[in-house]
């Protein structure tokens, strides 16, 4: 029983991430509706930024402050993300404007292949270090309730807390604040968010910003424990299953599809894995997706359409 709980729980430290990252795809998909396959991209180039301007900044300036070296860091990664957002706005959002669904997504993978080029040119290519001062030791607990404790990664449970802060502040902003509220009604009917006096192309600055910052942050996490490297945009990318589950319009859809991922990941390689040779990890999540489609294609809380003839 011990063991099963020490899966579980690092399927949904696991699963906290995969939130994080799709929630970038509902809120821009939500607010422009475009789907954003450069998200994985933002991933990785916001994951460069960090790694080698904390590098760079301390040698720059002449100190060694590690923790003065990646707060200069992260402001800055997050700056560029930023003017990122306003560059996609102002020469990809704005001109496609009311073009059809599949040219907005050729645009954003232009954008994908843009960001992994332009991420190379300017911080190359090898892989780098991202050093946040996360421990590395696991730790045990409940092990008067169970024989040997329950073994949990430290770092992993860093992130995860981290991970969900964030996707709880996102969570806030989106329903309690005026901002959020007009990013909802955006969502809701572009042209009706217009006539009562909501500026679009800033609503859709906003969000893309935001989207930085998950990605920013996804990106710091994933690059602290693996590196940063270009399979960070494949990782990334297993967001992808969790907003077919959940549904590619609900924010509470992404949250709750990212821990049925992570747990279902965990739990199906370790308990049905050795009877297919190992490697279900990799490929149960878009299985799971492709059942969800075929049985209710806008996901477990996405919006029913409706077309009416």
């Amino acid at each position: 029983m011990g063991f099963f709980f020490e899966t579980l729980i690092g399927g949904l430290m696991a699963g906290v991430l995969y939130s994080l990252v799709a929630l970038g795809f509902v809120l821009i998909f939500k607010a422009s509706g475009v789907f954003n396959f450069a998200q994985g991209a933002m991933v990785l180039f916001a994951a460069l930024a960090m790694a080698r301007f904390s590098e760079w900044i301390p040698a720059l300036l002449g100190f060694d402050s590690k923790l003065l070296g990646n707060l200069i860091a992260f402001v800055l990664a997050a700056l560029l993300m930023f003017a990122f957002a306003w560059v996609v706005e102002k020469l990809v959002l704005r001109p496609l404007v009311n073009q059809e669904a599949v040219t907005l997504l050729m645009a954003t993978l232009g954008v994908t292949y843009f960001l992994d080029g332009f991420g190379q040119t300017i911080f190359g290519s090898s892989v780098y270090k991202i050093d946040i001062g996360m421990p590395k030791e696991p730790i045990f607990l409940l092990q008067s309730v169970f024989e040997g404790g329950i073994l949990i990664s430290k770092e992993d449970l860093y992130a995860s807390i981290v991970a969900a802060a964030l996707v709880a502040a996102l969570t806030i902003f989106f329903q309690k604040t005026s901002t959020g509220r007009a990013l909802r009604a955006v969502a809701d009917d572009h042209q009706a968010a217009q006539s009562i006096g909501i500026p679009l192309n800033r609503m859709w600055v906003i969000v893309w910003c935001v989207a930085g910052i998950t990605a920013l942050v996804a990106g710091v996490i994933w690059g602290s424990k693996i590196g940063v490297q270009f399979s960070l945009t494949t990782v990334a990318l297993k967001a992808l299953p969790v907003i077919i589950l959940g549904g590619l319009t609900s924010v509470p859809g992404a949250i709750i599809g990212g821990l049925l991922i992570g747990v279902g990941e965990k739990l199906s390689e370790v308990y049905i894995g050795p009877f297919f040779g190992g490697g279900i990890e990799i490929w149960f999540s878009y299985v799971l997706a492709l059942l969800v489609l075929l049985v209710r294609p806008q996901g477990l809380f996405g919006e029913k359409i409706i077309d009416r003839v």
